[in-house]
């Protein structure tokens, strides 16, 4: 039997309890904290701000007496504390020297808190195939099985399939492409789900209610953060294998994704326009039983008659057309359900379908096509496969070894593709990065103008659980502020505006009030709702007034990276004048915790989790990002190639 955390405990009772502890944490951390993560959380949104129920204008002036009339200190001194370091290559201190850690073998939940270790499926599946092919040599002995097997041979021969017969030389091409791009797409997609290696079916990530998982069961510690939870894939397995390697990850699947859509867009403009789809879709109900029989013959180690160059028989055009019409198109919709840009303005399908049910969806299509190609590939070099290979890609009837060198000499790509994809990841980190941003980048951008509307999520939404990020501030000036409860604290916002000020707590809960309940959306995976008190960017920016060469805001933390220096991120000006743009002190209707970003921390809903900056010190409104920190426009991206830009 496992325990995990309860998934039914209150968020009000979780701070309380995450407070209990953490002023003894916070001074525990000091250099064993390299090992916490560091990324801050976000999600979809509700704006229930009490400035624009009011019917105010967001052009009004806040309240004169939330200014100190104090003058900010110079914000270079924030620049002074960031790290510079240049990253341009991934060594052993790469990302804090993030230690290596591995998982469990993948478990599956059978009932409320039991799992099956699915490596259990090797040996059973053995037998069960043994018991199959036994069974089904029987049966063909059997004069009912044995007449229907003659009366549905396994193979439905269309009218005018002469016309179609074979496979043209674009649909060789269009099968080198696919697996060519397939490779790094599902290497990719391993290192992506190693980084939250738990799935749920619910929108909240909470411990104990995932379905499927390679991790152990989260420990009970009120401060386990989901970095923690993330484990280390070999390098020949995940691309890259390197344990929280996942802001390179999502360059090459996100990159390499749109090349996929791409050439899977050329082939049903073919297959449609060629008359090829004849050969893909099933043209009558005696498919069915067609593939029942053909199933049967399989088993019985009496392979099917072969009428491909004319038809495919019933099982594999069932198992084509699902692969081509059914799971490539679902691949391309549950992706675009973990985009927090366009699940906040969506709202009606992001309330149904959820980013939890959207990531699980595509597991099991990235699990199908695993599925698929093993299947596939045995069959095509177990039955014929001379003469497989010989339709597959040199467009000939017959068994001759000229299909046969075609491909040997694609798979010598494909294996130095794969071979060399990791090694040159390492070493020109950079070059992915920004290949993968050229090739995503125009939808990306796309997306961050899609503004949501408040309103989505009510408190019962609220989620049991929110996982904490972040590697924890530990110095001597957050200690003694949060041991005093944040009575010092002052948030400085300066930079290119015309009324720098410097405002405490209290001066900021005296600004227009601003409330919102949304769904968080971490880079890794994971997700939950939350409501948020705090104060609109909007009213900020009214306040201290941009000028007109401003065209970034940059928030600063309290905490460090996992290399040292400042944690920070930069986001576009006109993002701080969405609807879900926020600085929250207040958390499911308690101060802000510590665990969660206490004093101060950002909300900007159509980005990514890590952009949210936690424990925010200072913000400041800058022309450009390149002379700041790294140059990247945020510590992430200075330092694990994450993009400024992350609205999917």
């Amino acid at each position: 039997m496992e325990t995990h955390l309860p998934s039914s405990t209150p968020p009000s009772v979780v701070n309380h309890h995450t407070r209990s502890a953490t002023r003894r944490a916070v001074r525990s951390l000091g250099a064993s904290s390299t090992e916490l993560a560091w990324e801050n959380e976000g999600g979809h949104l509700r704006n229930e701000d009490a400035w624009y129920r009011s019917g105010r204008s967001a052009s009004e002036e806040p309240p004169p007496a939330a200014v100190t009339g104090s003058v900010p200190r110079p914000s270079a001194g924030f620049r002074d504390e960031l790290s510079k370091k240049d990253h341009d290559v991934v060594d052993a201190s790469w990302a804090g020297a993030v230690p290596q850690s591995y998982g469990v073998a993948p478990r599956v939940r059978v009932g409320r808190d039991r799992w099956f270790n699915l490596l259990w499926l090797l040996p059973v599946g053995f037998v069960l195939l043994i018991a199959a092919v036994a069974i089904a040599k029987g049966l063909r002995e059997l004069p009912a099985v044995a007449g229907f097997v003659a009366a549905h041979p396994g193979t439905v021969v269309p009218a005018g399939a002469e016309d179609t017969a074979g496979s043209p030389g674009w649909v060789g091409w269009q099968h080198f492409f696919n697996m060519l791009l397939l490779i790094p797409i599902i290497r990719s997609g391993l290192t992506i789900i190693a980084d939250h290696p738990r799935f749920y079916w619910t929108r909240h990530s909470t411990p104990g209610r995932d379905w499927f998982r390679v991790q152990k069961p989260v420990p009970a510690d009120p401060l386990w953060t989901a970095k923690q939870d993330s484990i280390t894939l070999p390098d020949g397995v995940g691309l890259p294998g390197r344990r929280h390697s996942i802001g390179l990850a999502r360059w090459w699947h996100l990159g390499v994704n749109t090349l996929w859509l791409g050439n899977g867009l050329i082939f049903y403009i073919l297959v449609f326009t060629t008359g090829h789809w004849t050969r893909l879709v099933p043209a009558s109900w005696d498919v069915f039983p067609n593939a029942l029989s053909a199933m049967i013959q399989y088993l019985s180690l009496d392979w099917p008659a072969g009428h491909d160059w004319l038809a495919y028989n019933s099982l594999q055009l069932i198992a084509y057309f699902v692969t081509v019409f059914v799971a490539a198109p679902l691949a391309f919709i549950t992706g675009l359900g973990m985009s927090p840009a366009l699940s906040t303005k969506f709202r009606r399908i992001s309330s149904v379908f959820s980013i939890q049910a959207a990531r699980s969806l595509h597991f099991l299509v990235l699990t199908w096509f695993l599925v698929f190609i093993v299947a596939h590939v045995t069959l095509v070099v177990t039955t014929d496969v001379r003469r497989n290979f010989n339709m597959m890609y040199a467009n000939r009837d017959g068994d001759s070894w000229h299909g046969f060198w075609v491909f040997a000499a694609s798979l010598v790509v494909l294996i130095v593709v794969w071979v060399a994809a990791t090694p040159v990841t390492y070493r020109h980190p950079r070059t992915v990065q920004r290949v993968g941003y050229a090739l995503i980048g125009p939808v990306q951008r796309l997306f961050e103008h899609l503004d949501a509307k408040p309103g989505q999520y009510t408190e019962k939404d609220i989620s049991p659980y929110l996982w904490h990020n972040g590697k924890y501030p530990a110095t001597p000036e957050y200690a003694d502020l949060l041991e005093h409860d944040f009575a010092g604290y002052r948030l400085r916002v300066s930079g290119l505006v015309e009324h720098p000020v410097e405002l405490d707590l209290a001066q900021l809960r005296a600004l227009p009030h601003h409330e919102q309940i949304t769904q968080h959306f971490c880079i890794q995976g994971w997700s939950g709702v939350a409501k948020w008190g705090g104060v609109s960017m909007q009213t900020i920016v009214n306040l201290v007034q941009p000028k007109p060469e401003a065209h970034w805001v940059v928030f600063y933390s309290f905490a460090e990276g996992p290399d040292g220096g400042v944690y920070y991120d930069a986001h576009p000006i006109e993002q701080m004048g969405y609807h879900l743009t926020m600085l929250a002190y207040d958390m499911n209707g308690d101060s802000l915790p510590y665990g969660h970003g206490a004093p101060l921390r950002l909300r900007n809903e159509v980005q990514l989790g890590f952009k949210h900056v936690k424990w925010i010190k200072g913000v400041e409104f800058v022309e450009d990002f390149a002379e700041i920190g790294g140059g990247e426009g945020g510590y992430n991206n200075d330092h694990e190639f994450f993009g400024y830009r992350q609205s999917i």
